[in-house]
């Protein structure tokens, strides 16, 4: 399979929504693993909406450290994204890459929800997470598998 293409930027002008996320990423017993968030039976990486006037790799680092408690990201390979083609009501996801030293995930409660909002996560090797998530997150670990290998 070859490498994924990158999608067209975001345009703020189109009447899409941009969601905002982070595959985060650990390097454990020489294997490569992925963080994968559970809520119901879909699997995905911490994302959320993109609020007016804020950032996107902002937006980003904030859902990442509000669904999972994690704050220390190592972007070492680049501010790069890989966008999602629209989804449900219109929406693409935009997804970075980032290392992640620790491992400690917390699912906090969410304020407005008043619980977490994610069910379960788990650090999966890239084939198991693949075997999870649905062809739209598997373009994603497709991208970012290639590159952490690279």
């Amino acid at each position: 399979m070859g490498r994924p293409e990158f999608r067209a930027p975001f345009s703020f002008m189109s009447d899409r929504i941009l969601s905002a996320g982070v595959v985060v990423v650990s390097r454990t017993d020489e294997i490569w693993r992925v963080l994968l968030l559970r809520v119901y039976n879909y699997w995905d990486f911490p994302k959320g909406v993109v609020e007016p006037g804020e950032d996107p790799l902002a937006a980003a680092r904030r859902e990442v450290r509000e669904e999972t408690s994690l704050e220390e990201l190592d972007f070492h390979w680049g501010e790069d994204y890989f966008e999602t083609l629209p989804y449900a009501n219109n929406k693409v996801a935009r997804y970075y890459l980032a290392g992640s030293e620790h491992m400690h995930v917390e699912l906090p409660v969410n304020p407005e929800l008043g619980r977490p909002e994610h069910h379960e996560f788990r650090w999966l090797s890239f084939p198991d997470a693949t075997k999870l998530t649905v062809p739209r997150i598997n373009d994603v670990l497709a991208w970012a598998k290639a590159r952490v290998e690279s």
